[in-house]
């Protein structure tokens, strides 16, 4: 890399973005288990829920199954709580309990072949519906179409515009941030540390002791970087996450030649097939999926890491969202059904998409879902845009109405998230948002839980909400069995904390109302949730109460 070219690096990165991954000093990490009144941060109260309300009480074990990246079963905090499929010989190759999975110990991946591969990467589905189209009318005349069909052909020009510039613009990105993460890297295993451990005076040797122009170079980008605000290991993991995603955007989100399926091994056609796959619900990469678990049930008060949100939960790991791109409706609907038939009440959906190509396919396992007495949590989504039932997948708004159907699935919660401090920038700044779509707000930024590999990390997004939410439908569900998922629902709705103050709409610099962008006009709090739990008659049927056993197996294996 010449002088130049180093020079014009350094520009490009002191105008681009800071990468806080830590949350600031002055913010507890435990700060959404913490109590507002009590601690300042506008927390959910789990701990004074727990020391308050519970400790008398005697709770069932509750199964919740992360649909999502994957959960690494092994961790430090998640190997005790994570759930065991008791009718299964582990590693036997043989379905043991007859459910069609083979050893299913911990849940099963709907992203994989029996072979063991995984799909590491898939599209987004406006890209799959764009390849529909353009097979379909690549060479029509628009004239010559129905209505309806003029309606798909002018909705894949759009695309195939919009295809072509988002390409057009990660290609350029891919090979500067790649160029720079390469450089990085080497600067890193120059130095020989650990990402946190690594001082300037570490950068400062190379860049003034190394032969070698290259990493001292690097050595002075990364001067630059720490320059603007940014530790060595923010700056580290932020110049790679914008290589990998410019590197994404080109091969796999917009790249219409890319397809995956193959993978799998299924008959991608038949939206109803239901058994394939394969047994490993840790993937390719699942720190978001392994996130997710730590903040519904990361083992309490075991002295390590951090404390998830419930205490009697077995985490059921359930692969259907590829590390990279959007998940498919049928992989969505089989990780229900799976997740439903094996014990599951509640059901965390921290994923979310623009468009549902089988999306009766989806309601017909939500019904599933419903009759079924779970929970649903789903993620709102992270576009800083107001959610409507045509611009956010899945939705609990069915399709397929009637004078005698349901119109929404009953037991579903929708979550957008909040920050740790009070005042205009309450509202995460990235979330999505509706007076009618969106349920309540939860706690979704600067969230520290588990990570792979026994390590812990800080993420934020409404992929962090939602589980904070199901945490707390898993401890209703544990403390109070007699509750319907439908009571679930509306006791964590009804117990928010009420919040009047204005606040910035997301992405914008607007003041409104917090009341107005939720159904529930407020933050979820455990506390308020538990409290009224013990003062409410359970619906739940009893045969929904039946604790789940599954078909016996000749050898046991260990339930935590």
């Amino acid at each position: 890399m010449n002088s130049k070219f180093c020079l014009t690096l350094i520009g490009l990165l002191l105008a681009g973005a800071v990468f806080a991954q830590q949350a600031p000093d002055e913010t507890p990490k435990n700060w959404f288990n913490l109590d507002p009144a009590v601690n300042g941060v506008p927390g959910i109260s789990v701990e004074r829920m727990y020391r308050e309300l519970l400790k008398d009480r005697t709770p069932q074990v509750t199964i919740v199954a992360v649909l999502d990246s994957g959960v690494d079963f092994e961790h430090e905090d998640l190997k005790e709580v994570m759930w065991v499929n008791q009718g299964e010989i582990p590693d036997n190759g043989i379905d043991d309990d007859k459910n069609g999975y083979i050893d299913d110990i911990h849940g099963w991946n709907f992203i994989g072949n029996p072979d063991g591969t995984n799909v590491e990467a898939d599209n987004l589905e406006m890209t799959r519906l764009y390849v529909i189209y353009r097979d379909k009318y690549k060479d029509r005349d628009r004239a010559d179409l129905s209505k309806e069909e003029q309606e798909e052909y002018d909705q894949y020009k759009e695309w195939d515009t919009l295809m072509e510039e988002k390409r057009a613009a990660a290609l350029p990105d891919m090979e500067l941030y790649g160029n720079i993460n390469k450089f990085l890297q080497a600067l890193h295993e120059a130095i020989g540390k650990e990402p946190e451990e690594v001082t300037e005076k570490d950068i400062v040797k190379i860049q003034r002791g190394s032969k070698d122009q290259m990493l001292v170079q690097a050595a002075s980008i990364m001067l630059d970087l720490i320059g603007q605000g940014n530790t060595y290991a923010e700056s580290l993991e932020g110049i790679s996450q914008m290589a990998e995603s410019a590197y994404v955007d080109y091969n796999y989100y917009y790249n219409p030649e890319y397809d995956p399926r193959d993978i799998v091994g299924d008959n991608y056609e038949d939206p109803n097939e239901r058994f394939y796959g394969n047994s490993d619900i840790i993937g390719n990469d699942p720190l978001h999926g392994t996130h997710v678990a730590g903040i519904i049930g990361a083992q309490r008060k075991n002295g390590i890491g951090m404390d998830g949100v419930a205490d009697n939960v077995r985490i059921m790991g359930v692969r259907m969202l590829p590390p990279h791109g959007d998940e498919r409706d049928k992989d969505i609907a089989n990780a229900i059904y799976y997740a439903v038939d094996n014990g599951a009440s509640v059901i965390n959906m921290s994923f979310g998409k623009g468009a549902s190509p089988y999306k009766d396919v989806v309601d017909k396992a939500m019904k599933y879902a419903v009759d079924n007495d779970v929970v649903i949590v789903h993620a709102a989504g992270n576009d800083a845009k107001k959610n409507e039932f045509g611009n956010n997948y899945p939705n609990d708004r069915f399709d397929d109405q009637g004078w005698f159907k349901p119109s929404a699935v009953k037991t579903w919660i929708e979550v957008g998230a909040i920050g740790p401090k009070y005042g205009k920038d309450m509202v995460a700044g990235f979330s999505n948002y509706s007076s009618e779509i969106v349920d309540v707000f939860a706690p979704g930024e600067e969230i520290y839980a588990t990570a792979p590999g026994n390590k812990y990390k800080f993420l934020q997004g409404t992929s962090m909400a939602a589980p904070v939410v199901s945490g707390v439908a898993a401890v209703l569900r544990s403390y109070f069995p007699e509750l319907s998922a439908k009571q679930i629902k509306d006791i964590i709705e009804s117990a928010v904390v009420k919040e009047n103050d204005m606040v910035y709409l997301p992405g914008t610099d607007t003041l409104v109302n917090f009341a107005d962008l939720c159904t529930s006009g407020g933050t979820l709090n455990a506390y308020k949730a538990a409290q009224i739990a013990a003062g409410v008659k359970g619906k739940r049927q009893a045969k929904h109460m039946k604790k789940y056993i599954p078909k016996p197996a000749k050898e046991k294996v260990a339930f935590p």
